[in-house]
Order: C-alpha cells, then sequence, then structure tokens
C-alpha cells in the first residue's frame, strides 16, 4: 500500500505549525515540523519529505535563503508562506524556486487544495514524463541539459537559471511552436490560474529573454502573440 504524503512545515510560530499539522493528519497526511533551517535541515537529512511548506520570516536564514538553497540540491516541491502579502515577495519566492505561493492569513483548506495540486502536479504532469525520456533539448543554438538542470548557450558558457526560469523554459520546450497564454503558463508552472493583475507570468519571461540575450523590441526565440500569449517560435530537437 502507498505511504500518504509527509509534509514538512517550516515555520517559528509552533501555534501556527501544530494547526496546520493536525488539519493535515485529519486530511491524509503525515507532517513533520521544523522552527528554523537549521532543524529543516536536520529534518531533511533523517527522513523523506514529499513538499515543504516554508515561511518566508525565520530566524536565521530566511525562507528566500533556504528555498534558493534547497534548489540547488533538491527537487522537493515547495510552497512558501509569508505575512506579507505584497506581489515582489510573491515573485522573489518564485523565482527562488517555490513553486507556489499563500499570503498570511489563509484557510487551512486553501493549503491544502495547494498542496494536492503541486503534489499531483509533480508525480504526474504528462511534460515531466516528457523531460525524463529527453536529457537535453537543442535550440536555436542553445543547449537545455535537464540532467544538470541548466542552460548552455551557443559559446558553450553554462547561463544560470532560477527555479522559475527553469519551470518556465522546460514547459516552452515540451510545447515548442504552440501558443501560450499565461493562465496556461501559470497552470503548467505554478499549479494555478491567473488573476487578472498577476503579471508574474511577463515579468518572468522578460527575464529569460535577458538571458536568452533577446532584444527586448523584437524577441526571435519567445515571441509575443498579441492578445493570445507568447510562443517558443523555433525548432527544438531532443537527445
Amino acid at each position: 500500500m502507498e505511504q500518504p504524503a509527509q509534509i514538512l512545515i517550516v515555520d517559528d510560530d509552533r501555534e501556527i505549525s501544530a494547526l496546520l499539522a493536525e488539519y493535515l493528519e485529519k486530511n491524509g497526511y503525515r507532517t513533520l515540523t521544523a522552527g528554523d533551517g537549521k532543524a529543516m535541515w536536520k529534518t531533511l537529512d533523517e527522513a523523506r519529505i514529499d513538499l515543504i511548506v516554508l515561511d518566508l520570516s525565520l530566524p536565521g536564514d530566511d525562507g528566500l535563503t533556504l528555498c534558493r538553497n534547497l534548489r540547488t540540491r533538491s527537487n522537493i516541491p515547495i510552497i512558501m508562506l509569508t505575512a506579507r502579502g505584497e506581489p515582489l515577495d510573491r515573485i522573489l519566492g518564485l523565482e527562488m524556486g517555490a513553486d507556489d505561493y499563500l499570503p498570511k492569513p489563509f484557510e487551512p483548506r486553501e493549503l491544502f487544495a495547494r498542496i494536492r495540486s503541486v503534489l499531483r502536479r509533480a508525480q504526474s504532469l504528462p511534460h515531466n514524463a516528457q523531460t525524463a525520456e529527453a536529457q537535453q533539448m537543442h535550440f536555436a543554438g542553445w543547449t537545455m541539459d535537464f540532467t544538470a538542470r541548466h542552460l548552455i548557450n551557443p559559446q558553450g558558457t553554462v547561463v544560470a537559471l532560477s527555479g522559475a526560469e527553469y519551470r518556465l523554459l522546460k514547459v516552452f520546450l515540451d510545447h515548442a511552436n504552440r501558443v501560450l497564454s499565461r493562465d496556461q503558463l501559470l497552470n503548467l508552472t505554478q499549479g494555478r490560474d491567473a488573476d487578472p493583475f498577476d503579471r508574474s507570468i511577463d515579468l518572468q519571461i522578460s527575464r529569460l529573454r535577458q538571458k536568452l540575450g533577446e532584444d527586448a523590441r523584437s524577441p526571435q526565440i519567445i515571441k509575443t502573440v498579441r492578445n493570445e500569449g507568447y510562443v517558443l517560435a523555433t525548432v527544438v530537437a531532443k537527445e
């Protein structure tokens, strides 16, 4: 019988951690808690964790730092929590590699829904299976290496990508020459729909274009399709 997913809650507020753990366990998950980064790393060394709920404001290393460091060594899904609701906080969290973002205060059932969505996406999305088959993809002189999780420019130099940029480029490569709307891109990269004021995808595309050396006024690889979305307009070869 398959074991239920185990969730690590990293939050220095013991009351919130206890309430979340109780709610998630009542709904079929196993949980562990940690009050700071040191305790988080210790737990990760000792237990199998399927998803991390990570608070932004922590003593010592904050959530953004921990998220960035986690992404250099692990693909464990991360949902970031914060008491600050500023859009910049959300964008920074996603840029550091978080899979989703939830501002406090929130309903436990909303976090439960986000956890189910992120776990389902991490475990069973078809484009994940496609990447497992292709170790590299080549496009417009560039190479995406999925084994090493990095991008190589036409001169053979590695170009660093944030977690959000990596996921976004991966989606474009898996759906080359197909127009993708903002809603589709947000759902495929973060497992949720866009709200009318959510411009995080536009910002990520702008940054990805910079990494690809694109002319912002006339991009040739990731093109804007007016009133529809974006398209990776180039031939993609897989290895």
